[in-house]
């Protein structure tokens, strides 16, 4: 069997990988695109997309992807289902391997963004876009003048919380250890914003509710001799307690501590030549729908350059 050629390889999907593969396909790139595990990406977890732009009335996270999809195909792109199991990018061309076999790429862009970490809870799963949330900015809105709940400690987690705080009514800040990781300035922010309740020494163990989150269970931990169970009422429960970018696939690629893949300045460019990043996985600052779509024009503009200086 004939090992299959493409001159752009796109290693995942969502907003990133399906808009350079809208952008390459228009530049008759005729890319190939692999969605992975969860074609679509993290916003197809998300019941309805309301900071879209074009979209007044909001639009089902599905359905964005899907129209995506569909506009990235009707250019030509040729977008797989299957799985990336492996790229040697020790070689050019690159050398990668599928569940279609083997394929031989000039150019590849990552777009495998990353994944929200979870409290590994059975009811996380079960309040899966009826309550639990990953992304404040995403979600918020839906709980104005609600009671919600965020984990975390860092500066993530405080970052969220006073957002929300502009929207809901109350915000809990449940907090497993007995002090803060944020930074100085970020705690002495948040200590004035009144709405805010800080849950020292409290760990979830679990949610609850009909249809949808109405409590979260905790477990007051200050002491053995001291542990008891403290119930909150709140209708949205938010994680904050860290992203890890997708990035196990790519061997030498450069990121920083985090995980997060470097990118040369204001490019897409990584420290592989013919090796383009974009979306959340070489983003830990935004991570929003439109600055992944952004970022994947940007993937495909810079590697249309390369390609064309690289003949």
């Amino acid at each position: 069997m004939a090992t299959a050629k493409t001159k752009i390889l796109i290693v995942g999907s969502g907003p990133a990988g399906y808009t350079a593969a809208i952008y390459a396909s228009r530049a008759n790139l005729k890319p190939m695109l692999y969605e992975g595990m969860q074609p679509g990406g993290q916003l197809t977890t998300t019941t309805t997309v309301e900071n879209f732009p074009g979209f007044p009335e909001g639009i089902d996270g599905n359905m964005l992807m899907m129209q995506m999809r569909e506009q990235a195909e009707k250019f030509g792109a040729d977008i797989r289902s299957g799985m990336v199991s492996a790229i040697d990018m020790s070689k050019r061309p690159f050398a990668v391997t599928t569940d279609d076999g083997e394929i031989e790429a000039d150019a590849v862009i990552i777009a495998t963004g990353a994944t929200a970490k979870y409290l590994g809870l059975a009811d996380e799963q079960r309040y899966a876009g009826c309550g639990v949330s990953a992304c404040a900015t995403c979600d918020g809105f839906f709980y104005r003048g609600k009671n919600v709940a965020v984990v975390g400690g860092g500066d993530t987690a405080i970052e969220e919380a006073m957002y929300l705080s502009t929207l809901a009514k109350k915000v809990y800040l449940i907090v497993r250890r007995n002090e803060l990781r944020a930074s100085k300035t970020m705690q002495e922010r948040l200590a004035t914003v009144d709405n805010i309740e800080v849950m020292y020494e409290h760990e979830t163990v679990g949610l609850d509710g009909e249809g949808g989150v109405e409590k979260a269970i905790l477990k007051y931990r200050k002491g053995k001799a001291d542990e008891k169970t403290v119930e909150i009422a709140i209708d949205g429960f938010f994680l904050a307690i860290g992203h890890k970018p997708n990035t196990e696939l790519f061997p030498g690629i450069e990121t920083d501590e985090q995980g997060y893949i470097k990118v040369k300045g204001s490019t897409s460019h990584t420290n592989i030549e013919g090796v383009f990043a974009c979306g959340d996985v070489c983003d830990p600052r935004y991570r929003q729908a439109i600055t992944a779509a952004a970022s994947g024009c940007k993937a495909a503009k810079d590697a249309e350059l390369w390609l064309m200086e690289n003949k």
